[in-house]
């Protein structure tokens, strides 16, 4: 659970690093996105280990979850979660699940169609009907609706819940715990659990306001 939280936490901040550049720089933007969408090793390699790392992150969680609750079978005369720990590391099954909801949602504005045009329409170029690359513009188009860009927002928070607790305890289950450096990794983790979701949300405000 941990190594394949890993994985996607490398994964989520390469990923963010892209779209940011869709703030700065339309060209610099699609010619990144074509040069991912077109890598055969990206794309035959990563791609396949990173949709594996995703469905083994979420059904290790579903199963540890029912394996902590069957072990746990009788509640304890006095139990006061709140105040023994956050809400979000006492749920990180209900944020998980929200996040893979959310990549549906992801999936069937992104990928899908992505993985249509390439594969199934066989158009490798990367271009529109005006001989430009299509990237910035099918994502800018997906910022249209409040809506859309609403859950988009709501679903990065849950992101956020998710990965507060995520990062340190991910240190944590593989053994790295250190009166001395727990309390930095606790740190860090709390800056990228809050900055790389309200990047995020940055980004989708950002080409709603931009239309």
């Amino acid at each position: 659970m941990a190594l394949s939280g890993f994985f996607l936490l490398l994964f989520l901040l390469q990923h963010f690093v892209i779209n940011f550049s869709s703030v700065i720089s339309v060209e610099g933007f699609n010619k990144v996105s074509h040069f991912m969408g077109t890598n055969p090793i990206i794309q035959y390699g990563i791609q396949p280990i990173l949709l594996i790392g995703v469905l083994f992150h979420l059904g290790m969680g579903i199963y540890l979850d029912v394996a902590n609750r069957k072990a746990r079978n009788v509640k304890y005369a006095m139990n006061k979660p709140g105040e023994n720990s956050s809400w979000w590391s006492r749920n990180m099954i209900i944020t998980g699940i929200t996040i893979m909801l959310f990549l549906g949602l992801h999936f069937y504005d992104f990928w899908f169609p992505e993985i249509n045009t390439k594969f199934i329409l066989g158009d490798m170029s990367g271009l529109n009907g005006h001989g430009e690359f299509r990237y910035w513009e099918e994502l800018h188009h997906k910022f249209v609706d409040p809506i859309r860009v609403g859950i988009y927002c709501l679903s990065f928070v849950f992101l956020a819940l998710h990965l507060l607790h995520g990062f340190q305890s991910a240190f944590q289950s593989v053994g790295f715990n250190h009166t001395r450096y727990t309390p930095v990794i606790k740190k860090l983790g709390n800056i990228y659990a809050i900055c790389i979701p309200l990047g995020f949300i940055f980004i989708a405000v950002y080409h709603y306001v931009s239309q």
